[in-house]
């Protein structure tokens, strides 16, 4: 800190680091191992059949004994710290080429895979440019398809047509309309979303806001709705982890990366101590789908990091995610909503109970999961409306609506668009459904 001319002026000096400088917390705790949180031993658990499966003999380096560690048991991973060194040593080369590049290409090819070496040498990572859309003077920042985060746009955009505030927090009402955008919502983006390099997405048609009135109109206020077809945005013619870390200065990093289904494959390479993901279950396999298999394409991704500034400053309000496959895009609408239209603070919003949508091929129909806390009354209400509802979900079940992190610039979530925030105190929200906290250090 200096002061100059009676100035007090405050001096931030960029410290870089090395990657080994980076890395090395993480090796120290693989080497020396940390006793596992509660609910990530109920999910190791529930999902430890991937690893014990035949044909997958190094899935027991994941395992003590044969079987997945109990809550409070120390877990060591040294295979992961000798990963990890080479990545401090080498970067990326330690990884997509190399011994850790052959010990996935052998797992994968012995499993019945296609891919190989080269596959991994030639992959480049892409800086994107995020999508936004203003919510009522909140600007919303998602990653571009092909990541799901469109979907979370296109709801906020369709109950910007509707007051929302007026109904209620958490009534029939309220639940039926925001549980409709959301269908209409991924009845567009499990169509559109795709890879952009190898198919056009009208991102910027799908986020106007003309088409979203459009779209909304589809809403019937009485009844819910089997099926939405998807859109035409043209003219006539035409295992996840979240956290985000906010610095002194207001810098945010909203970060997000996934296994996708519980461990993924459950394949581990051969002393590298992780296992490879699946993400490859979102390509669609049918013909002319703008999102079907192809080579060296990318699959509909469902992990979405996500922003919010203030419209006409810039300023950076709120960093967010909330985990959980394609509770995603509904979560951050639900938890959003929960500070923009009701003023709860960010870990209010993320306590109070929530549903989520899926759709059920088996039956050709939506389904609406409701969490334990929504009353029994709301629950007869929405089936009234003619929505098929599973409730309670209760336990550890309840992971299926999310598990996301907050963290805000000040109290803008108080009286929004109103009075000023006061920006020099950050509040932040962990989610009760999962092991995280809120910390400032």
């Amino acid at each position: 800190m200096l002061r100059l001319d009676g100035k007090i002026i405050v001096a931030y000096f960029p410290v870089q680091l090395s990657m080994r400088q980076i890395l090395q917390p993480a090796i120290d705790l693989a080497e020396k191992g940390f006793p596992v949180s509660e609910i990530a031993s109920y999910c190791w658990k529930k999902n430890a059949h991937a690893l014990q499966a035949p044909g997958n003999p190094h899935g027991k380096d994941l395992l003590i004994d044969g079987q997945a560690p109990d809550h409070g048991q120390v877990f060591c991973n040294p295979f992961l710290a000798d990963t990890f060194k080479e990545l401090a040593e080498l970067g990326k080369r330690g990884f997509y080429e190399g011994r850790v590049a052959k010990a996935v290409v052998d797992v994968i090819q012995s499993n019945g895979g296609v891919m190989d070496l080269e596959d991994l040498k030639s992959h480049a990572t892409e800086e994107v440019k995020p999508i936004v859309t203003n919510y009522k003077g909140l600007n919303v920042w998602e990653i571009p398809p092909n990541g799901q985060g469109i979907t979370a746009l296109l709801a906020l955009n369709i109950l910007e047509n509707f007051n929302l505030k007026e109904m209620g927090h958490n009534t029939a009402h309220y639940l039926h309309v925001l549980i409709e955008a959301v269908k209409v919502s991924f009845a567009d983006t499990l169509w559109y979303c795709a890879d952009p390099e190898k198919v056009a997405v009208p991102t910027t048609k799908l986020l106007s806001k003309p088409y979203a009135r459009d779209r909304s109109k589809l809403i019937d206020l009485q009844r819910a709705t089997a099926k939405y077809n998807q859109g035409n945005p043209f003219p006539v013619g035409s295992d996840t982890v979240y956290f985000t870390v906010v610095d002194t200065q207001g810098n945010a990093c909203s970060f997000i990366n996934s296994n996708y289904m519980g461990f993924g494959t459950g394949l581990v390479p051969d002393g590298c101590g992780f296992t490879l993901q699946n993400r490859g279950a979102n390509f669609s396999l049918q013909p002319g789908h703008p999102n079907c298999l192809a080579p060296r394409k990318r699959p509909y991704h469902t992990i979405i990091p996500a922003l919010a500034t203030d419209a006409d400053s810039g300023e950076l309000l709120c960093s967010f995610g909330v985990m959980g496959g394609f509770m995603q895009p509904q979560g951050h609408v639900q938890v959003l909503l929960n500070m923009l239209e009701f003023g709860m603070n960010p870990q209010q919003a993320l306590d109070v109970p929530r549903f989520c949508v899926e759709y059920d091929r088996k039956v050709d129909a939506w389904l609406v999961s409701l969490e334990d806390g929504i009353p029994q009354n709301i629950t007869e209400a929405l089936i009234a409306k003619g929505h098929r509802v599973v409730a309670p979900v209760t336990g550890h079940n309840r992971s299926m609506f999310g598990r996301g992190q907050i963290i805000t610039k000040g109290d803008w979530w108080r009286h929004w668009r109103i009075l000023p925030s006061s920006s020099n105190v950050f509040w932040a929200g962990s989610d009760p459904r999962a092991d995280g906290c809120a910390l400032g250090y």
